[in-house]
């Protein structure tokens, strides 16, 4: 007798019948992954990256850094970093010592080793939305619930509105980003002294996400000042952003030494190849060059700011290297037409609002001036259509 297979046929199934018909978990059903457009464009504004190209003379340092360990590819790497932790905290400074650092794949895997270690099943994290929209999907990916915390109309938040929910909702985690995105705003210090006092009786730990802080119009304001006697408050920072190096996957954050050491029971083996760390040294070492270029984007940050102040259009103040705009658009039909001019933004799926990176000069002024070309198009249509209905008396 032939046994019958307890697992449906999924013959002729589309792929999404396929992947439902699997023992997917219940909480990820119906989800989607993450992910932005990644269009052919002449110019991508969309993603937040820094549009500089990395210098030559930073090239090659980081080649020849690589160059060093390729003979030792055959062993694991070292498994503790020490060396790019070191490096780290002299960079960060504020009294850091290698102790008090942890690194990882980019600043995603940093806040989901956090919430691998402090968060799971029966446990929340709360977040201010509109806020990084990789938040709920590293929640789900933890089995964590996510608390969508609320803003302001004007999408701010105060300390003691931030206060009252964490009071609230008691959860193991707050996830505060500042600047942030996609808003671009940073939060002031008593926002974040207030959310940690908040959560003393529920023992919460404080993420301060800070991965455009360079970027800031007063970098000096970090939270890493606010670490000293706050032994559950993280700062969270890349080196994708400031630093150019979105294709290397480097994150990490400032913490006390017992962070890491929860962080260390989580992590994977290894976790931070070899040619990670060679990267990420020879970048921290030609840091000088390669943040040359951040006072620039500031200037190109400001400058769309201003523009579409002038376009009568309602830009947020921004504290990092892009700017998240409204003021009446109509969000599709802007970023369609911007990306038929073979300018790509980012719909963040706020109504009404759009969000565009600070590109080089070139790649900014091409923004600027499709979007005044599309509002003088649509100004142009709008007298036609007038016309058209009231017509001049002959």
């Amino acid at each position: 007798m032939t046994s019958q297979s307890a697992t449906p046929s999924t013959e002729g199934a589309t792929r999404a019948e396929r992947l439902a018909s699997l023992p997917l978990r219940h909480d990820l059903r119906g989800k989607s992954p993450y992910g932005a457009p990644q269009i052919d464009v002449p110019i991508a504004l969309n993603t937040n990256e820094n549009t500089h190209p990395v210098p030559q003379d930073v090239q090659d340092a980081i080649v020849a850094e690589v160059s060093r360990v390729v003979g030792t590819l055959n062993r694991y790497p070292d498994r503790e970093f020490t060396q790019l932790r070191r490096e780290l905290a002299e960079y960060l400074g504020h009294g850091l010592d290698q102790d008090n650092i942890w690194a990882a794949n980019g600043s995603n895997e940093i806040l989901q080793q956090l919430m691998q270690a402090f968060g799971g099943p029966g446990r929340r994290v709360l977040a201010f939305v509109p806020s990084y929209s990789m938040y709920p999907l590293l929640s789900a990916g933890t089995n964590t619930e996510f608390i969508p915390g609320v803003r302001a109309e004007d999408f701010t938040l105060s300390a003691e509105s931030a206060a009252a929910q964490v009071r609230e909702h008691r959860p193991s985690i707050v996830l505060l980003c500042s600047p942030n995105n996609p808003t671009g705003t940073a939060l002031e210090d008593d926002v974040v002294d207030a959310v940690y006092r908040a959560g003393e009786e529920s023992n919460t730990v404080v993420v301060v996400d800070e991965a455009y802080a360079e970027f800031s119009r007063f970098p000096e304001r970090t939270a890493l000042r606010l670490l000293e006697g706050r032994p559950r408050l993280v700062v969270s920072r890349t080196m994708s952003k400031a630093f150019a190096l979105a294709g290397a996957r480097i994150g990490y954050f400032a913490a006390a030494p017992e962070i890491a050491d929860a962080v260390r029971l989580v992590r994977l083996p290894y976790h931070l190849s070899a040619v990670t760390q060679a990267t990420a040294l020879a970048a921290l070492r030609h840091r000088t060059t390669l943040l040359a270029d951040v006072a620039d984007i500031r200037m190109q940050r400001d400058r769309i700011v201003d523009d579409l102040k002038r376009m009568e259009l309602d830009p947020a103040e921004s504290d990092s290297n892009f700017v998240f705009f409204g003021g009446g658009i109509d969000a599709s039909a802007l970023w369609q037409d911007l990306l038929d001019r073979g300018v790509l933004i980012r719909d963040v799926g706020i109504p009404g609002h759009l969000r565009v990176t600070a590109g080089t000069e070139e790649e900014t002024t091409a923004f600027l001036d499709g979007v005044r070309a599309h509002l003088e198009d649509r100004s142009a249509a709008a007298r036609d259509s007038e016309t058209e209905q009231y017509p001049a008396n002959r």
